[in-house]
């Protein structure tokens, strides 16, 4: 009895109430980056292990780990870039935001009628 009521309760829930999926190009640049660094901080590691042992790789590895770092980073800037480029192209609405005001007079009709304007008050 106890074990037909756990399998009855399910072990994932979803979740619907999630982020968006990123964009497309967004998510591409994302995915580049993570395996530039990644590949980077192998290098690093190898280097590093190289060095300790002494091992004639050391040299040509911590080389090859510094412009694999600024790969990285542009790849890390990539993926800043391309989020604001395509937030700029696609995600724009052309609308005022929720804080901008109606002009006063739209908001409490037209003008009123005995009010005159200020040129011929004067």
């Amino acid at each position: 009895m106890e074990h037909e009521a756990r399998s009855a309760r399910q072990l994932w829930v979803e979740d619907t109430k999630g982020r968006q999926r990123m964009p497309d190009p967004v998510r591409n640049a994302a995915v580049r980056a993570v395996m530039i660094t990644s590949v980077t901080l192998v290098q690093a590691v190898v280097a590093f292990y190289c060095t300790i042992a002494g091992a004639w790789l050391a040299f040509p590895m911590t080389i090859s780990t510094v412009a694999s770092t600024v790969v990285a980073t542009w790849s890390v800037l990539d993926v800043w870039i391309t989020r604001q480029v395509w937030r700029q192209r696609n995600g724009v609405v052309s609308e005022p935001s929720s804080t901008a005001r109606r002009p006063l007079r739209e908001r409490h009709g037209e003008s009123r009628p005995d009010a005159a304007p200020l040129s011929e008050a004067a």
